[in-house]
């Protein structure tokens, strides 16, 4: 289950004239998380639970079949990819630098909503698979990531 868009932008009207800079709402079926800074677009987080056997709206990872423990972690959506929060800012995480389960990998630009995307579990990022401002597609490999 996706939150439709207008739904989405009648919370961040509320938010923002409710002076709010930070909600988050979880429940078995949805997860939105909206971080907000004055005078820049706000991030949202928003990430749909699915059964096991459909596919799921989340950046769900992608096992290689060499090493069970090596995985892909896709692209929930069409967007635009970012490594860091700004073009001056370091990457949110390097080639073989280590992440924790939650750690924001990127950021994806969706109809100009920026989206985190968070790691599913810690591990050692092997690859960026994606150059920072590129387009990418729903299902599209972004990180390669080896589990620990």
């Amino acid at each position: 289950m996706q939150l439709p868009l207008d739904q989405l932008q009648s919370l961040l009207k509320t938010l923002d004239e409710g002076g709010a800079s930070e909600f988050e709402y979880e429940d078995d079926k949805v997860r939105v998380k909206v971080a907000m800074a004055r005078g820049q677009a706000p991030i949202v987080t928003s990430v749909a639970a699915a059964p096991v056997s459909s596919p799921s709206a989340a950046a769900a990872p992608r096992v290689e079949a060499a090493d069970p423990n090596v995985v892909f972690v896709t692209s929930p959506f069409v967007g635009t990819f970012y490594r860091a929060p700004s073009p001056e800012a370091d990457p949110f995480v390097a080639v073989n630098g280590s992440v924790k389960k939650g750690q924001t990998l990127c950021i994806i630009e969706a109809m100009k909503l920026m989206n985190e995307i968070e790691a599913e579990f810690a591990g050692t990022v092997l690859e960026v698979l994606v150059d920072s401002g590129k387009s990418v597609e729903f299902g599209q490999k972004l990180f390669k990531i080896k589990k620990t």
